[in-house]
């Protein structure tokens, strides 16, 4: 087993949270954070996904508004379509407004920059950014010249605190090397089965020893859909499934994805967003949709969740699909329920089989 990394914080009890697209009109998005919260979920995020959907921090603060306890977070937004400096200011903004409950979730950026005429983010240029980001918060006046930001004699004319939190979305192993080393948490899309969540965990265990850091919080993001009608929930959850191929190779192999397959989905979706996969997604397996994605009834929703509990994720945040979305977030609690109560009493057992 790979070395724990150093000081590493006791385990709190797991959360769960939500992550919405912004598609909904505002009064309806309105009434839905409010039942998020209803619900116990601790976290409310929002994509930031170009012109793909309304603008995310006015819905955030928006959801402020309308609640008093969730935490709220973009996820995620990217360092390039907003100069960093603007994401510091945007972000302290709606962590003002909602009294200190915002959370920066920021990615590389694909490929949906590129309809607005940039090329995907580097690694660099995220690290980059991450810097920026928060020695402005901290109070400096940053002169900074890179390929992609350029700042002169740039700081905040107003307070904000120096401690947000930065969580940095990730599937790949250098991104998720990356976030272990850099980030407050990390937003995981590795899919929702043991082999992958192990295989994503000790990448970001390796950027944090290699930081001398402990690890940072780990929240795995659960694409899909629960029905017990569970042909609609497949085809709500086959979109994010093709996503995989294009974007997270390493996953596929790890389920067992045969290669002619990745190969033809990559040749059908160029990646982006998982919405326009349809033709690719009908290539692609019941079994490996099911072990990426929530995909069937209540009973496979709860596997799923265990999968990533038992790796040791600290949180999972649902990203609803398809035309059941609200019936999704309501039926996710008792799934969760279920899930955290298995994965409790298996680590008792193990803990008690271990010689003294």
């Amino acid at each position: 087993m790979p070395e724990a990394p150093p000081s590493a914080a006791p385990a709190a009890p797991p959360t769960r949270g939500v992550i919405l697209q912004p598609v909904d009109e505002p009064a309806v998005f309105g009434a839905m954070a409010e039942e998020i919260e209803a619900l116990g979920y601790s976290d409310l995020w929002c994509t930031d996904s170009s012109l793909h959907a309304r603008n995310a921090y006015a819905y955030l603060t928006l959801a402020a508004t309308r609640t008093v306890r969730l935490g709220l977070g973009t996820a995620v937004t990217n360092p390039l379509t907003r100069h960093p400096a603007i994401t510091a200011v945007a972000a302290t903004t709606v962590d003002e407004i909602s009294g200190g409950r915002f959370t920066l979730g920021i990615g590389v950026g694909d490929r949906p920059l590129l309809a607005l005429g940039y090329a995907p983010g580097t690694l660099a240029n995220l690290e980059a950014a991450l810097d920026v980001i928060r020695r402005l918060w901290r109070g400096e006046t940053v002169d900074e010249s890179t390929e992609r930001m350029v700042l002169h004699d740039a700081h905040l004319r107003f307070p904000a605190r120096s401690d947000l939190r930065i969580y940095v979305s990730a599937s790949g192993p250098k991104t998720l090397e990356l976030a272990g080393r850099i980030a407050d948490g990390v937003l995981v899309l590795a899919g929702l089965f043991d082999e992958a969540a192990r295989w994503a965990i000790d990448c970001i265990d390796r950027g944090a020893r290699m930081a001398g850091r402990p690890r940072p919080h780990i929240a795995f993001c659960a694409y899909g859909a629960i029905d017990d009608d569970e042909e609609r929930a497949l085809a709500s959850a086959r979109g994010i499934a093709a996503w995989f191929p294009q974007t997270a190779p390493v996953v596929c192999q790890l389920a067992g994805l045969d290669p002619d397959v990745v190969r033809a989905v990559r040749q059908s979706y160029r990646g982006g967003e998982f919405q326009e996969a349809a033709a690719a997604a009908a290539l692609l397996p019941t079994e490996f949709v099911r072990k990426v994605a929530l995909a069937g009834n209540a009973v496979q929703a709860t596997e799923r969740i265990r999968s990533v509990l038992a790796a040791g994720a600290d949180s999972v945040q649902l990203f609803p699909l398809g035309p059941r979305r609200i019936e999704t977030i309501r039926s996710f609690p008792n799934s969760w329920e279920r899930a955290v109560s298995v994965t409790a009493e298996q680590s008792v057992t193990v803990a008690q089989e271990v010689p003294a």
